[in-house]
């Protein structure tokens, strides 16, 4: 079998999509004889299931483990950020912004956890920035169903559309003074992460409110960037749970 052009590769990410129903899917591949795959089955619905091969189920997911399904399915949605802040988001949505995160495990990874936190969008630019791949979604793990995806030219001038939509800007830099804790995350915010090498660009960190950091008393002074978006997601929601 040839590698399919759209497709969704792994279980998690299979079954997510399946459950989000937010895109034409077409036909779902699975393994032959694996036991375990009920669960998938029964959210495909009247969808087509082919049983396929291992080697069959290679060449449709190409370099990527398929874990035994793979779904051709349309593309993902990706909004312009001004289409997306036509419809008010909620007075308290949370909003990622990626600046210059290339690795793609990193750019699912912070999908994933985007997605568990409740966030409403992530943004991330055309350039300089991992693609919406196989290997993002399948570290995404289905999170790539669940919350917007906004792509943008620029990170500055969308900075500057959000915060004209009511959005709180704040960076997260090792070398900010304020500490993550002391800042005031309710409300609208979009939490600005930079690429895991060097960090956030000057210009970006110009167009930002605020600069925080996480501290860390151990002897590894950084975090991976999408342990870094955890945290401050994390750190989000305990405030908004608090308030409550």
């Amino acid at each position: 079998m040839k590698r399919l052009q759209h497709c969704v590769i792994g279980r998690i990410p299979v079954l997510e999509t399946l459950r989000a129903g937010k895109r034409p899917v077409r036909r779902l591949y699975l393994l032959r004889g694996a036991k375990d795959l009920d669960a998938l089955r029964a959210a495909a619905g009247s969808l087509p299931i082919e049983e396929c091969t291992r080697e069959e189920l290679d060449g449709l997911a190409g370099e990527t483990a398929h874990q035994g399904a793979v779904l051709d399915a349309a593309p993902l949605m990706i909004w312009a950020l001004a289409d997306w802040l036509r419809n008010p988001p909620p007075a308290d949505a949370i909003v990622v912004v990626l600046d210059g995160i290339e690795d793609p495990h990193n750019f699912g990874a912070i999908v994933r956890t985007a997605a568990a936190c409740g966030a409403a969008a992530v943004v991330f630019g055309k350039d300089r920035a991992a693609p919406l791949s196989a290997v993002a979604s399948k570290a995404a793990a289905g999170g790539m169903e669940h919350v917007a995806l906004i792509q943008v030219t620029n990170i500055t001038r969308a900075l500057e559309g959000l915060k004209e939509a009511g959005f709180w800007t704040a960076a997260l830099a090792e070398d900010a003074e304020q500490v993550l804790w002391q800042a005031d995350l309710k409300g609208r915010i979009a939490l600005v992460l930079g690429n895991e090498g060097y960090g956030i660009r000057r210009l970006v960190r110009e167009h930002c409110d605020f600069l925080l950091r996480i501290p860390l008393p151990g002897v590894i002074s950084t975090l991976n960037v999408s342990v870094s978006a955890a945290v401050a997601l994390a750190e989000c929601i305990r405030q908004r749970a608090a308030a409550r």
